[in-house]
């Protein structure tokens, strides 16, 4: 276990996989996480993989309480008089309704940090609604930018708003608070919208759109497939070969090791033989087309 975060004590209300992922991290970073769960199933992810709540629920000690009973909202406000961190991934307005809200349990704990972890934020016209990775990053345009030139968007196993979006920077706004808190006294609420998350990370279409006017087509920009030395092939065994060399001298190393060797050489002897001065007249420059 890393000792980084040894004594940060963290309530672990979350479910699924953005929340629990968040206080994974933390976790491996040696903080103290309990993962509080309602009785009668708990964590929906138990059902719907258990290898996967496994993975991201390791490290973690385990609670149960039921949050509409008031005998369990009292003890979980006994905890968090001594916590840390308190992490939800509720739509907005049910920790309120629960009595377990960010003023209340700033009035225990001052220093306390409340991280919200969800969809569309604590407010906006999408606040209420639920959603998973696949929306958010067909609302943040992700979807529009990812897959090949002229077909549908591909889906990716690689759950980016949930995770980069979403986990990690909640990960990252607690990590920014706790220091605030311990320097300060006073803790914060970290409001963290999966969607918002997605949409920051779509810098080079950003890019674009700033350099264009507009962002390039799905699998037409610099780094989905305009680019012959960035880009993906297929071979011959039907596997799939990764070129990412974008500096040139990376990607000349590239060509020299799959070019049957005489061929440079040639070229390179070709090369010696041309005078090391231009001639007193020379001929009209020729274009050069590369194939």
């Amino acid at each position: 276990m890393n000792p980084l975060l040894d004594g940060l004590k963290v309530l672990d209300l979350s479910r699924l996989l953005p929340g629990p992922f968040c206080s994974l991290s933390l976790a491996q970073l040696g903080a103290d996480v309990i993962k509080i769960e309602e009785p009668d199933g708990g964590d929906y992810a138990r059902e719907l993989s258990p290898e996967l709540f496994d993975i991201v629920n390791r490290g973690k000690q385990s609670l149960t309480l039921d949050l509409r009973q008031a005998e369990d909202v009292a003890r979980f406000k006994q905890l968090v008089e001594t916590a840390d961190v308190v992490l939800e991934s509720f739509r907005p307005g049910v920790m309120d309704k629960l009595g377990c809200g960010y003023d209340t349990l700033k009035a225990i704990n001052p220093r306390l940090v409340y991280a919200s972890l969800t969809g569309y934020g604590q407010t906006g016209p999408y606040a209420d609604r639920p959603g998973h990775d696949l929306n958010y990053l067909g609302y943040a345009g992700v979807l529009d930018q990812t897959g090949l030139a002229g077909k549908r968007p591909a889906m990716s196993n690689v759950q980016i708003a949930d995770l980069a979006g979403g986990a990690q920077n909640c990960t990252i706004g607690i990590l920014a608070a706790v220091m605030g808190a311990r320097q300060s006294g006073e803790g914060c609420w970290v409001d963290v919208a999966m969607l918002d998350g997605a949409l920051a990370l779509q810098s080079m279409a950003l890019a674009t759109h700033h350099q264009h006017g507009s962002s390039q087509p799905r699998g037409k920009d610099m780094l989905t497939g305009a680019l012959a030395n960035y880009n993906v092939y297929r071979c011959r065994d039907g596997k799939y070969l990764a070129v990412g060399s974008l500096e040139p001298k990376f990607f000349m190393a590239f060509l020299k090791e799959i070019t049957p060797a005489f061929l440079w050489k040639k070229k390179k002897k070709k090369l010696a033989t041309l005078p090391a001065q231009p001639p007193t007249n020379p001929s009209p420059p020729v274009a050069a087309t590369m194939h």
